[in-house]
């Protein structure tokens, strides 16, 4: 038995050893990296177009040519409808005739009243014959511009009945086809025949909650960062399904007042839509420029460990042991996470192989590149 227990003693001695002589765990470390960064604020969005037109007639027959493919891209003035102008331009031949008979009783009323205007300095007739003449030509002018005004309206009925493009945009479908009756006034109550909507630049338009306002307005009343009342302020958008912006534009109009309802001020930004690829009604994720260019310290997300309510990093100090340092976040910005508080540019963070690392343990660094995937900053250790 005392030899047994000898032997025991000599391999608890031997594993102890072989514990003590275990190199510590190897990490990976990288220094955060450095520049000047920008705060963004971020909304849910929807498109409208800039331009949005209902085509209805303004005068009432029967259609007889629809001259445009559904969903086409039209121009301005380009021909749509054609609604039948045959009564229309017997309207304005009528309207004709009766100019030219103004006019011809104007010529006469005026050649009467010369006549009578020579005849009253030999007093063959009297001044109350003249001023009746006179009176007589300056009806006959009335009647002349009445019957102008009529020519004239007759006219744009004619011209009413080829229904042009108001604006250049997309159309939509047909919605009345070759053949049906429509109705024409400019009281609302004609008949709606399609819509066009404008597509490059386009709208989108978004709710900017109170908080965020009184963040901006505070920050340009310190001079950090201009308003968007009066100043352009960039801003990007990201569409459905996309992980980062692939559209730029820039501010157009804030509301002048909060929606008591929810409490967001109605902000509208200006977006470029050369390719057509956006249509009203999507949805975009917006972001708005938030501060004035500053420099901060970036990180990977996959560095930064919750403990409970805090975040924090694990540092390698110079004697290799490992240290939890609290810190506080910002923002992502080009997929490195802004770090506000509690690092320093000097600082050795490990970015690999937290699994391993212990709290006043010290572990085998190395060296990695930045934590975008660039060269490691100036001065690391190797």
């Amino acid at each position: 038995m005392g030899m047994l227990f000898a032997l025991a003693l000599a391999g608890c001695h031997g594993k102890a050893q072989s514990q003590a002589a275990a190199p510590p765990p190897p990490v990976t470390v990288a220094q955060p990296i450095k520049r000047t960064v920008i705060d963004w604020d971020e909304f849910t969005g929807r498109f409208e177009a800039v331009e949005e037109v209902q085509v209805r007639a303004r005068v009432g027959g029967f259609v007889t040519n629809v001259e445009f493919k559904d969903g086409d891209m039209v121009h301005a003035g380009d021909l749509l409808y054609i609604i039948d102008p045959r009564p229309f331009e017997a309207v304005a031949e009528q309207a004709n005739g009766q100019l030219a008979d103004a006019r011809a009783k104007t010529e006469l009323a005026k050649r009467e009243l010369d006549r009578g205007l020579t005849l009253v300095q030999t007093s063959a007739v009297s001044e109350q014959v003249v001023d009746q003449r006179r009176e007589a030509l300056q009806a006959a002018h009335a009647a002349e511009i009445r019957a102008e005004g009529a020519l004239k309206a007759a006219q744009l009925n004619v011209e009413f009945t080829h229904v042009v493009a108001p604006i250049s945009g997309r159309i939509s479908r047909h919605l009345v086809s070759v053949g049906n009756l429509v109705s024409g006034s400019d009281n609302g109550a004609s008949t709606l025949l399609t819509t066009i909507v404008s597509m490059d630049p386009i709208y989108i338009y978004f709710d900017v909650d109170e908080a965020t306002y009184l963040k901006n307005n505070k920050l340009w009343f310190e001079g950090k960062r201009p308003s968007s009342r009066d100043t352009p302020n960039p801003m990007q958008v990201a569409l459905t399904g996309e992980t980062k912006p692939s559209h730029e534009g820039h501010m157009d109009f804030i509301d002048n007042r909060l929606d008591v309802s929810t409490g967001t001020l109605r902000s509208r930004a200006i977006i470029p839509n050369h390719d057509l690829s956006i249509l009203p009604g999507q949805f975009g994720r917006v972001r708005l420029i938030g501060s004035s260019p500053y420099e901060s310290l970036l990180l990977p997300d996959t560095a930064i460990a919750t403990d409970q309510s805090r975040k924090i990093v694990f540092v390698v100090k110079d004697d290799n042991t490992v240290e939890a340092r609290p810190v506080v976040l910002g923002p992502l910005d080009e997929g490195l996470r802004v770090i506000r508080e509690g690092l320093r540019a000097e600082d050795h963070v490990i970015v690999s192989g937290l699994q391993r690392a212990r709290v006043g343990a010290k572990v085998t660094p190395k060296m990695a590149q930045s934590p975008a995937g660039e060269k490691a900053p100036a001065g690391a250790k190797p």
